[in-house]
């Protein structure tokens, strides 16, 4: 039926509704679209429209249209909202679907990444056998596994790749004798790393059954089974572990990272507690403490804390920039900022080869707030880029900046980049729902030039709140 009257859209969207009820969603698209084409701003055909087709799995198009409609009526539309970040998440992942289908498993995240990861374990010396003194062929098993321990210990993008190829190569050679459980490990560790993540467990799994004493695999196992979801599986493998040696800290430590991410901060500061009871050397148990004392709102504990961090460990950058975090939480900016300078000094003599690039992300985002100071912001984010191009935090960093300047189209680049730098699925669909929320500003503001203003105006809030360093 042809409407021959004066075209109105208010008569095209109410037989839209009509089609609606009928759930003949190509001809309420119809109807809409002819809606909008004589009012751009109607936010009703707008919505319908979007709700069509959403129910033709047309997600990108839907979210388009609620996105416009949210934005005309300034976000007080609580389910047209709702619709928007259910059809990000949508979006996201079935481009992360497709993503994983051509991902390569074989490429290690960012130095920053990997040492995090590999430093959340207590230092241990290398077992007898494998040291430096002693000579070991690079055609054995064993010789493999010396270099691998020894590249390890360069903290470097290089000598993380020497290191994971020659543990692969050590398991090849064979012949480790009463060093293979390690070889599973390390291989184990490296897989996991680089999202191979049912191959780390297969070599973590083989780790355990050569030798049931050696609880890092089990802490290691644990985990990845929190990463991939299954808690009880991750508990299970904390509770073999203690069985083996109730006394190990790295154990407790571990079971209160677990407790951590479930902010189950009481937990939390008692096993990162017992593991300061069982071996005060570990700095990163007196900083976890730390913050999870200020978690539970306990500040003056926190900060004692950390003072008595500061005293102990003065020279280690890592005190320096968590302290600086949670002063940046508190506002004191200038404080913050002074904190995160001296981590920086500390990482350029300690570590110039390797220099932790989180302090850097971490005054970037501190002039930001203090003061939107963009352009030393992004400056500090490009240094920490050159230090370590892979760095995912720096990379999503700068694409808050540039979105925040109203930058989109650069910043949907580094969205895109962030996306093809994450490593599990969960990561993926985070990075890729950031990306298309910015992807979508765009086309709002192709399509509808007369919200880019609005748009603006709204200081870029869908790309808000982007996780920095902290």
């Amino acid at each position: 039926m042809t409407i021959i009257c004066k075209p109105d859209p208010i008569f095209y969207s109410n037989r839209a509704a009509c089609y609606n009820a009928l759930s003949e969603w190509e001809k309420v698209v119809e109807d809409t679209t002819a809606a909008v084409s004589l009012d751009p701003l109607y936010v009703k055909a707008l919505n319908r429209r979007a709700n069509a087709y959403e129910h033709l799995e047309k997600y990108s198009e839907s979210l388009l249209d609620f996105t416009a409609s949210c934005i005309i009526d300034e976000f007080r539309n609580e389910n047209s909202a709702t619709s928007v970040e259910k059809l990000l998440k949508k979006v996201a992942e079935q481009k992360a679907e497709e993503i994983l289908k051509t991902k390569s498993p074989n490429k290690l995240p960012s130095p920053t990444f990997v040492s995090n990861y590999i430093q959340s374990f207590r230092e241990k010396p290398r077992a007898g056998g494998l040291e430096d003194s002693v000579e070991l062929s690079d055609t054995t098993g064993k010789g493999q596994l010396q270099i691998g321990l020894r590249a390890m210990e360069k903290k470097t993008h290089d000598g993380y790749e020497e290191a994971a190829t020659a543990f692969e190569k050590a398991l090849e050679l064979g012949d480790l004798g009463e060093f293979e459980a390690l070889a599973y490990n390390m291989r184990g560790t490296f897989r996991c790393l680089r999202g191979s993540q049912e191959l780390a467990l297969e070599d973590l799994n083989k780790s355990i059954e050569l030798d049931p004493t050696m609880t890092q695999s089990y802490v290691k196992r644990a985990s990845m089974h929190l990463e991939m979801g299954n808690r009880e599986k991750a508990a299970n493998d904390i509770g073999s572990a203690i069985k083996q040696n109730e006394h190990d800290p790295d154990i407790y430590y571990h079971r209160a990272q677990l407790h951590f991410i479930h902010a189950e901060w009481q937990q939390a500061a008692k096993d990162y507690q017992k593991s300061i009871d069982l071996d005060n050397t570990f700095i990163f148990s007196h900083i976890q403490l730390g913050v999870t004392q200020y978690k539970m709102g306990s500040i003056a504990s926190s900060m004692a804390t950390f003072r008595r961090c500061i005293k102990n460990f003065s020279r280690v950058p890592d005190v320096y920039n968590y302290y600086g975090e949670l002063l940046l939480d508190q506002g004191k900016y200038d404080d913050a900022i002074q904190q995160f300078d001296t981590a920086m000094e500390m990482e350029k003599q300690t570590k110039p080869m390797s220099m932790n690039v989180l302090p850097l992300i971490n005054k970037a985002l501190t002039l930001f707030q203090q003061k939107s100071e963009f352009t030393e912001a992004e400056q500090l984010c490009e240094k920490a880029l050159i230090i370590d191009p892979e760095c995912d935090i720096a990379v999503a960093t700068m694409a808050q900046l540039l979105l925040q300047q109203g930058k989109i189209t650069e910043a949907l680049k580094y969205f895109e980049r962030a996306a093809e730098l994450a490593r599990t699925p969960g990561e993926i669909v985070n990075a890729l729902s950031y990306a298309e929320a910015t992807r979508t500003q765009i086309q709002v503001q192709e399509n509808y030039p007369q919200l880019a203003a609005k748009l603006s105006g709204m200081g870029q809030g869908m790309g808000a709140g982007f996780p920095g360093a902290q």
